[in-house]
């Protein structure tokens, strides 16, 4: 495996890790209101979730697996399920602004539980890596997947710790500090159209096949 392929991987995993989502929504407002440690946690077990789809994508490049659908579909409807009770929360937080953000009890199951239950995560990994990686994809093998998925893994965290220190960054902690209860609303708001959303594509999807 050439040195281009490797560095492909890493910039795939990187541009995967740094891309917005409801991740990166939960971890700015968690890091800005709580702090960079709470933030930490949550990341890193994130990045457990992140990297077993990502090894599965990789696999499948490989041509050694393939998930079929109805994996996608019953994690489709939990991830949504769960936003949308995550944003409904956040949206019914106190006016007298002592409502924690998300995953201020317990960061590192609540990121663990954001890596695992996102029905994106595979099929965006796939296409991710396949499209910065299509020109070595057919001299991949199986020996070269843990490499492969090592330097992947770096970007990732890379992408994790950029994010991190600008979520705890001072002028970001006081903009979320100053402005907590209605950003926290609009988090939620987005939480709720990002299950919406993750749910009506599992219809959509039962409904084409």
């Amino acid at each position: 495996m050439t040195s281009q392929a490797l560095a492909a991987s890493f910039t795939a995993g990187f541009i995967y890790g740094i891309s917005p989502g409801p991740a990166v929504l939960a971890l700015f407002t968690l890091t800005a209101i709580s702090g960079r440690a709470h933030g930490a946690r949550f990341i890193s077990a994130h990045l457990l979730g992140d990297t077993i789809w990502c090894a599965l994508a990789i696999l499948a490049i490989v041509g050694v697996s393939q998930l079929g659908h109805t994996l996608f579909d019953i994690l489709g409807v939990i991830c949504g399920a769960y936003l949308i009770w995550l944003g409904w929360r956040a949206i019914r937080t106190p006016g007298d602004g002592t409502a924690n953000p998300i995953g201020f009890v317990n960061p590192a199951r609540t990121g663990l539980f954001f890596g695992l239950t996102n029905p994106k995560a595979y099929p965006v990994a796939v296409a991710m890596f396949t499209a910065l990686t299509a020109p070595f994809a057919k001299d991949l093998t199986w020996s070269d997947a843990p490499a492969f998925m090592g330097v992947a893994i770096v970007g990732f965290v890379l992408a994790y710790a950029l994010l991190l220190w600008m979520a705890g960054w001072a002028p970001v902690r006081q903009v979320v500090g100053r402005y907590h209860r209605p950003i926290t609303r609009i988090t939620g708001a987005m939480f709720i159209a990002f299950g919406a959303k993750s749910v009506l594509d599992v219809v959509n999807a039962i409904r084409t096949r």
